[in-house]
């Protein structure tokens, strides 16, 4: 009789050879948990910064990763119209394991590139909500290559190349409300 992996079934008092389970793509930040508030600091209400990120568990075949940062919930959570874009990144390689807080354009790792924001502009763009608590998702792709250059790539110009290319994702949620600014 055939047990676990097509190995034959384990007698009593043995043990079922060692599962190879695969790393799940995680992402995080030390400045926030996922859902929860992002702090002010990185915030139009403060310094305008990049908060710090990291991440683990890269898939077997990631040959570079996207960051795509925004907004669903732009610009009334109550009745959202559009998706805001606060950050585009892509090539970094998988040696990065993390960037770093008020992480700069001539900053970035060797061979990663940055798209553009809704401010049309590369870099990031921290959260400003018009009214109300929005969520902000930031989302990683592990790929399995490295992209041409795409020239200050937009959110869906990224997106678009990306496509068949992505091994895994991780997303990771962080919420702001501007002081003064709740609709309710």
């Amino acid at each position: 009789m055939s047990g676990l992996l097509g190995l034959p079934a384990p007698t009593a008092g043995e043990q079922l050879p060692p599962e190879e389970s695969p790393m799940s793509l995680t992402l995080t930040s030390p400045a926030f948990a996922h859902e929860d508030e992002i702090p002010k600091l990185y915030t139009c209400d403060s310094r305008n910064i990049s908060p710090p990120l990291a991440w683990s568990g890269l898939p077997k075949g990631t040959a570079s990763l996207a960051l795509v940062v925004d907004d669903p919930d732009a610009p009334d959570p109550a009745a959202p119209k559009t998706r805001w874009v606060h950050w585009v990144l892509y090539n970094l390689p998988p040696s990065v394991q993390a960037l770093p807080q008020a992480l700069t354009s001539r900053e970035l790792p060797s061979g990663a590139a940055e798209g553009l924001n809704d401010w049309n502009r590369r870099g990031y763009g921290g959260p400003c909500p018009p009214i109300g608590r929005h969520r902000y998702v930031l989302r990683l792709f592990a790929l399995d290559t490295v992209l041409p250059d795409l020239k200050s790539p937009t959110r869906d110009k990224l997106l678009k190349a990306i496509d068949g290319h992505v091994l895994e994702e991780a997303e990771l949620i962080g919420t702001y409300e501007r002081a003064g600014r709740s609709p309710y």
